[in-house]
């Protein structure tokens, strides 16, 4: 079995409706790929790379899978075109209806075409850090051996780009 930390995230409707609720429900999709033994708060957070757009929703969630890394990747697509995600079509970094990226899995370091593992932009996004903080503060980056903490702590300070979430679907979900 391995231990894989997914980033979710969302700034506009699907079918489930509002990005809370995309987010909830591809959870839940989540969860019949493995076991979720871990989920963080829901943060709302500014764009990166494409700035006119609205804000996303993010989270991370810890899944222990006995899926291969590709094959997690693959299941992980194809959840997105489930929720209207054309990546083909897509403005990079752009607007979506759900994005879900393999951050971590266990200690693999895994470099391909298709598949970075952990993933490429990972110590440089305070979107996906911080959530992942709140879950696996002390789990190591496999290139650098850094932790998590140590990665967050390492960038600089950003007003406004991450914020806590209260009250929401995804926190009731919990």
């Amino acid at each position: 079995m391995h231990i894989a930390y997914i980033g979710v995230g969302a700034n506009i409707p699907s079918h489930a409706g509002p990005p809370q609720a995309t987010l909830a429900a591809a959870a839940e999709h989540l969860a019949s790929l493995g076991q979720i033994i871990a989920r963080s708060s829901l943060y709302s957070t500014q764009p990166v790379g494409f700035a006119d757009q609205p804000r996303f929703l993010n989270a991370v969630i810890a899944l222990r899978t006995g899926l291969a890394p590709h094959t997690l990747l693959q299941r992980l697509l194809a959840l997105e075109r489930d929720f209207g995600r054309d990546r083909a079509h897509g403005i990079p970094n752009g607007p979506r209806t759900l994005d879900l990226d393999i951050l971590l899995m266990d200690d693999l370091v895994l470099h391909e075409a298709d598949l970075q593992i952990p993933h490429p932009r990972l110590a440089q996004r305070a979107f996906v850090l911080v959530p992942l903080a709140e879950i696996a503060p002390g789990t190591p980056d496999p290139r650098t051996g850094r932790t998590v903490a140590q990665l967050l702590q390492a960038l600089p300070p950003q007003a406004n780009a991450v914020q806590p979430i209260t009250g929401s679907q995804w926190s009731a979900a919990r």
